[in-house]
């Protein structure tokens, strides 16, 4: 686990809501979808304004919804009480809200998809983590990290992907301290 260290994290958006999150007319809406791989919150690139640009570039390619003109928007972010998923303590929690998933539930969802990003059990599995904790008086996690392989091998038979990345789910809008405009 992770506390109290200070981050850069990187969105990919539409130019008008990066200039509105900077000028401080806007916040952040928390997603909260089953493609949300760390649960519900907003997401950043930790460290990568490249790859939330071509996040955002990639979404105009799609049919745009909502990014007319793509940019990047940066975020100081403070991890606060950060459930660290490339921490040992923080996967064995998972793996327990997995099982109370398992025993509260008539029918698990299901992560699909052909490049893996429709992640429903994992979003699943992430909130029920989340519920367990306010239910049993817990400390209450402000972010989520997590290390994602994603994309194609660089070379035959990598352990290193195109489009690898250090994902963070803010679930707390008070741990985003700033935007700022990358250069």
């Amino acid at each position: 686990m992770l506390s109290n260290r200070v981050v850069f994290g990187y969105h990919g958006c539409d130019a008008s809501l990066a200039e509105r999150l900077v000028t401080g007319r806007a916040d952040l809406i928390s997603s909260a979808t089953e493609l949300e791989w760390l649960g519900s919150g907003s997401y950043f690139w930790e460290d990568s304004p490249d790859r939330a640009r071509r996040w955002a570039e990639e979404k105009v390619k799609k049919g745009g919804r909502g990014i007319k003109k793509p940019a990047v928007v940066g975020a100081i972010i403070d991890l606060g009480n950060c459930l660290n998923l490339v921490d040992s303590e923080a996967l064995s929690l998972v793996k327990e809200a997995f099982q109370i998933l398992k025993t509260t539930t008539e029918s698990l969802p299901r992560n699909k998809g052909q490049d893996g990003k429709a992640r429903g059990l994992d979003c699943a599995v992430i909130e029920t983590l989340h519920q367990f904790r306010a239910e049993n008086d817990k400390t209450s996690f402000d972010t989520v990290r997590s290390f994602f392989l994603e994309g194609h091998e660089l070379y035959p038979s990598a352990g290193f992907r195109e489009l690898d990345h250090v994902q963070i789910c803010v679930r707390k809008a008070h741990s985003i301290k700033g935007y700022f405009l990358p250069r």
